[in-house]
Order: C-alpha cells, then structure tokens, then sequence
C-alpha cells in the first residue's frame, strides 16, 4: 500500500455531522439520515461523498481509546455556499498535504489497512499527523460493503 502525497486545496463539504466514538458505531445511522437529502444540497461538485472524521489530536491513534469522542461527518464538495438545507451544516477543510491511500474491499475490514498506515507507515515517513481532517473519499467505484468496493483514505501530514 503506497501513498501518493497530495496538496488538497481549500475544500468546502456540506453535510450532517456526529459526535461518535470507535466503540459507538453509528456510522451507518449518519448515512442513513444524510444520503437521502444529498440532493438538496445546492452547488455540488461531483457525486463523490466524503466520510471525515476530525480527531481531538494527532495522537489520537498513538493512544487508541475506543471510547474517545471524535467528530464524524457525512458530506458533499460544494463549489459555493448558498443556502444550507435544514438539519445539515458546512465544513472547511483548509488547504494542505496528504497522504492518500487506495482501498480496495469491504469498508468493514479495513482495519488492517488503518494498523499499517498508523503503525508502520506513518511512523518510518518523513511525515507526521496534521491536525486537519481525515476523510475517505468515496466516488464511483465505492459499492459500500461489496468486496470489490474502492474508495480512497486520506491522511492529513505534515513535514516531521
């Protein structure tokens, strides 16, 4: 699993957000509630959907705890910012690096991907965790829990 390292410029998601935990699992409820309205949403991109999770620090996963509070979000790239339906909210991802992992499989059975890019890759890189946002992003070739599912992760980093 090779990264290809990216500058992600100033992105502007609109969607509905959740405070959850590891342990909680209530991704698929977040989804539930939001896919249905995607089309609401005025501006949009593309049909890419954005899953980003915003930790409370870049050691988040250094100290794993799967009770810890992050923030989680369900989302769409907007090119501008009008009227935000009822219910959803906006998100700025500022502009920086990232390293950007392809995932091929069922999204349920990413967690070896994540103790890899955690664990071994992150660790012996010339980069650190930024404190941006992480998403996966989600485009034509995600069919969900479909084992020939791919979606792309993308790891905020920043020069060690």
């Amino acid at each position: 699993m090779t990264p290809r390292i990216q500058t992600l410029p100033t992105t502007t998601l609109v969607g509905k957000k959740t405070i959850t935990s590891f342990a909680e699992k209530n991704t698929f409820e977040l989804w539930q509630s939001f896919s249905p309205r995607k089309k609401e949403i005025n501006h949009s991109i593309n049909n890419d959907s954005y899953a980003v999770e915003i930790y409370p620090t870049t050691t988040f996963f250094q100290n794993f705890d799967p009770t810890q509070p992050f923030e989680k979000w369900a989302a769409i790239a907007v090119s501008k910012m009008e009227e935000i339906p009822k219910g959803m909210e906006s998100l700025t991802i500022p502009e920086g690096l990232y390293a950007v992992f392809p995932y091929k499989g069922k999204p349920s059975e990413a967690m070896k991907a994540f103790r890899y890019i955690y664990g071994e890759w992150l660790p012996k890189s010339e980069y650190e965790m930024d404190c941006r946002p992480y998403f996966a992003l989600m485009g034509e070739k995600y069919k969900g829990e479909h084992p020939e599912s791919e979606e792309e992760f993308w790891i905020p980093i920043t020069k060690k």
